[in-house]
């Protein structure tokens, strides 16, 4: 009787123990925290061989970056996700309500914010 009251208490400790490491390996697996998706669209913008328009001005990809990276600390608080980020902070101009576009590299002219959400996807792998 001693035996079994072992092997019965045994088999619950090493599920636990399971589930432990298999939640810590899927959440190292997993996806990508909220920093690291705006810290990659950031670096996206940064990195990107195109020119930003805002409010009818030209802004170089640099520049671009600094300005949503200025928004992303004003609305870090009601971020709760990537398509908030892109939302609030690479839309649309808060004075104007002029739409932010983006003019790539091979002459293609589009709104910054559907730009964005394209590489998150890809990046994604959706």
């Amino acid at each position: 009787m001693k035996h079994r009251v072992r092997n019965t208490i045994r088999i619950p400790v090493c599920n636990f123990v399971l589930v432990l490491i298999l939640t810590s390996v899927s959440q190292s697996l997993g996806t990508e925290s909220l920093q690291q998706s705006i810290d990659y669209l950031l670096n996206y913008v940064a990195k990107s061989d195109a020119t930003f328009i805002r409010n009818g001005e030209s802004h170089t990809a640099a520049e671009a970056a600094v300005h949503i990276k200025a928004k992303y600390q004003h609305f870090k608080n009601e971020i709760q996700t990537s398509e908030d980020f892109i939302r609030l902070c690479a839309a649309k101009s808060l004075l104007t309500e002029q739409p932010y576009l983006v003019r790539t590299a091979d002459g293609k002219q589009m709104r910054l914010d559907a730009w964005l959400t394209e590489a998150l996807k890809k990046h994604r792998g959706e």
